[in-house]
């Protein structure tokens, strides 16, 4: 059950993302993001991105890059860095090592920490013993009181920096998760630091929000069982408190962790694949966030004053793609004809059947406007528009049969048709016209489609494809007759 929040003054809150450079920005990081984007705008305050690369060992410049470069592709923008002036660069824990050393090595000095030096093979071994006797997984380190000489004694054997951990209840109130109790024994003495200069993730996380005054940490909920170590840290070195949000995850349809079938992709995929930034912001907020209406689209300016705390959900949000491609395909629907142009053309340009060359801008942006409604995200296009840049159409003679004609009642109609659209002037061979004038053929029968459905296959060679009309004005009147007639000899009947 949520919390109530504390009272947040305008320009005082202080939020953060601190994604690890060791893969791409997964959709849950860009969301979490997203989240604490907003909630720093809605109240004036500050949004922070760190980049947590002290595992050097899987952190990698690459996705430091991604990260950077789809947060800003998504218009989630950071506030501040170790630099003056904007755009600012993000803080890095690889270049706040002083700082760490700092912190540690009071903990040291007060005798709140202390140099563990069990190898990872007496650790393990001790990991497989209480396994085996079924008593909790915890570390409590025999040289927690070593004094200071006999630490020097074996300071040339390989340690690690740990915490004496208290035995004692830690307590905190979470706004989505309510009052949450931790049992500190349970814990062990916590891993601080591989040595002096190199933090581990809980006690760099501790330090680096006090020292960049954070005072809301929102994260996902996987990170509930690291916030007890983080509150003892805290404690240990008399900093501040911090307000906890943690965010249910994000679920598969099946109700299971997100996997890629089910679109636990990069952000940097989304975006290779043609949706657009509008699209997925809009997604992302409704997977998790309920705004108490029944809107379903917001833009980010718009977020960033209507967003409230209080919409957060408590039960895990549920990756519907489906609800993703209605989204985008809106988005696209609101593009105007040269913005599409500018964004359809790399994805047709990829296409086998497509030579450029042969075509005028102004040509090509008819032939894409037709397929703007029709495609959910950009490397859709051409999908159903191929034909106009393929010579020959090949499709079976009878799906140009409406119902339940025949070959002969299907070539008597195109042969009419053929007569009808070769006696009309180049000058009247536009859109209104055609349909004005093949409409009103059309209802001479029962059902327009007698007519006007094997003119859109023989146009087109698809069951489903943009209407006959738009498609003969693209073509021209040659290309259109030359089509019709290429549809009845391939109903191979007599002349």
């Amino acid at each position: 059950m949520k919390t109530e929040p504390i009272k947040i003054e305008p320009g005082h809150l202080r939020a953060r993302i601190a994604p690890s450079p060791t893969g791409a920005l997964h959709i849950g990081t860009a969301r979490t993001a997203l989240f604490n984007f907003l909630l720093a705008r809605r109240f004036g305050g500050k949004f922070i991105l760190r980049i947590e690369d002290t595992d050097l060992s899987r952190s990698d410049k690459k996705y430091e890059k991604d990260i950077i470069e789809n947060l800003k592709w998504l218009g989630i923008i950071w506030d501040e860095g170790p630099d003056k002036g904007g755009p600012y660069a993000p803080y890095r824990q690889t270049e706040r090592t002083d700082i760490y050393r700092n912190y540690i090595q009071k903990l040291l000095d007060q005798g709140l920490a202390f140099y563990c030096f069990h190898s990872q093979k007496e650790l393990d071994e001790e990991k497989k013993n209480q396994l085996i006797q079924k008593i909790p997984q915890r570390h409590i380190c025999s040289f927690r009181d070593l004094d200071i000489n006999e630490v020097k004694k074996k300071s040339k054997k390989k340690s690690i920096i740990r915490l004496k951990t208290p035995q004692k209840i830690v307590n905190f109130s979470d706004f989505l998760k309510g009052q949450v109790v931790f049992d500190a024994s349970l814990l062990g003495d916590i891993a601080l630091s591989k040595d002096i200069e190199t933090p581990l993730y809980n006690f760099a996380v501790v330090i680096d929000d006090f020292t960049m005054r954070i005072n809301y940490v929102m994260r996902g909920e996987d990170h509930l069982s690291n916030t007890p170590k983080q509150i003892l840290i805290q404690e240990a070195l008399e900093l501040d408190k911090v307000n906890y949000i943690h965010l249910p995850l994000i679920f598969d349809p099946n109700r299971k962790k997100l996997s890629k079938r089910f679109g636990a992709a990069s952000v940097a995929e989304y975006r290779r694949v043609g949706y657009l930034p509008e699209a997925l912001i809009n997604f992302l907020v409704l997977m998790g966030w309920n705004p108490g209406t029944n809107q379903e689209i917001f833009n980010l300016e718009g977020l960033e004053k209507d967003f409230f705390l209080e919409g957060l959900q408590t039960s895990a949000a549920v990756f519907n793609i489906e609800k993703l491609n209605w989204l985008n395909g809106e988005y696209l629907k609101k593009i105007n004809a040269d913005k599409f142009y500018e964004l359809a053309l790399p994805y047709l340009e990829k296409k086998k059947f497509f030579e450029k060359r042969l075509f005028s801008k102004e040509k090509l942006e008819k032939i894409l406007i037709l397929e703007k409604a029709r495609i959910s995200k950009l490397n859709e296009v051409g999908e159903s528009i191929d034909f106009f840049f393929k010579k020959t159409l090949i499709y079976p003679a009878s799906l140009l049969f409406w119902q339940k004609t025949d070959k002969k009642e299907t070539k008597e109609i195109l042969t009419r048709l053929k007569k009808i659209i070769s006696e009309i002037s180049d000058r009247k061979f536009n859109p209104d016209n055609l349909k004005n004038l093949l409409f009103n053929e059309a209802g001479k029968f029962e059902n327009k489609g007698y007519l006007l459905w094997p003119l859109r296959v023989a146009l087109s060679g698809k069951k489903n494809s943009p209407g006959p009309f738009e498609i003969m004005d693209i073509l021209g009147k040659k290309d259109t007759l030359q089509r019709i007639a290429s549809a009845i000899k391939k109903l191979n009947l007599p002349a």
